[in-house]
């Protein structure tokens, strides 16, 4: 059996099963990308719930993995070489599961350099402006008599959104006919704009039809299904 003991973040976390994947997240956009790919692929993991009410991410154990205390981060028993491997940020663990798995990334050059265009658009762009505008719009934003700030993350919010949907006219996915971790990246992003922060109508959502239809086919996935509720909360 793997002993996974000499990483601190066992000890908050005791790994019940330390020959499977440790995931450490939230089903946040980026958390439910890591788990999402874990339940396409099949990969046998133990999911661990890290608290944000209780401040899970500042503590020791957790920083000793991630020292940005962000989620999602994965302690994998089968890393390279055969030893357990840490990794964190979300973009970071889709590429090494996918080339550990050899699946959702494609491997003729052109379109894995495509697809990992895809997944950094995602990263820098879409993260990034759509939680801002969460941010300004249904949360603290309420607070700001200046309506600027949203309105400049919403507006960029929208142009994003266009790019998405242009890319996916004639497309199933945004790599054609072939579903990646660009999908699984971009997508969850999407749902929580205009379903958690409640944004929808403030970008115009109704008028990307292209968009609706890939992210209604992606929420139907029944690995997507599951992926969405990991790691569920305390019954």
């Amino acid at each position: 059996m793997t002993d996974l003991t000499a990483f601190p973040i066992t000890r908050k976390w005791p790994a019940r099963h330390p020959d499977r994947l440790q995931l450490y997240s939230l089903p946040t956009p980026n958390g439910v990308k890591v788990s999402i790919l874990l339940e396409e692929a099949g990969i046998p993991y133990e999911p661990h719930r890290v608290d944000f009410g209780r401040n899970d991410q500042l503590s020791p154990e957790f920083l000793s993995l991630n020292p940005n205390n962000k989620i999602p981060a994965i302690l994998d028993p089968h890393g390279p070489g055969g030893r357990p491997m840490a990794l964190f940020e979300s973009g970071a663990i889709l590429v090494y599961l996918a080339e550990k798995t050899g699946r959702f990334l494609p491997q003729e050059p052109a379109a894995r350099y495509q697809t990992l265009q895809w997944l950094m658009f995602q990263m820098g762009g879409i993260g990034p402006m759509f939680g801002q505008l969460g941010f300004f719009h249904k949360f603290a934003g309420k607070d700001w008599e200046d309506k600027r700030p949203r309105e400049r993350y919403a507006a960029e919010s929208r142009r994003l959104l266009g790019v998405l949907e242009q890319r996916l006219a004639g497309r199933d996915w945004l790599m054609g006919d072939e579903y990646t971790i660009a999908d699984i990246a971009v997508f969850p992003w999407v749902r929580n704009l205009v379903g958690f922060y409640g944004a929808g109508e403030l970008v115009g959502f109704d008028g990307f039809a292209n968009l609706k239809r890939v992210l209604d086919a992606f929420i139907a996935r029944p690995a997507v299904e599951r992926g969405l509720q990991i790691p569920a909360a305390p019954a």
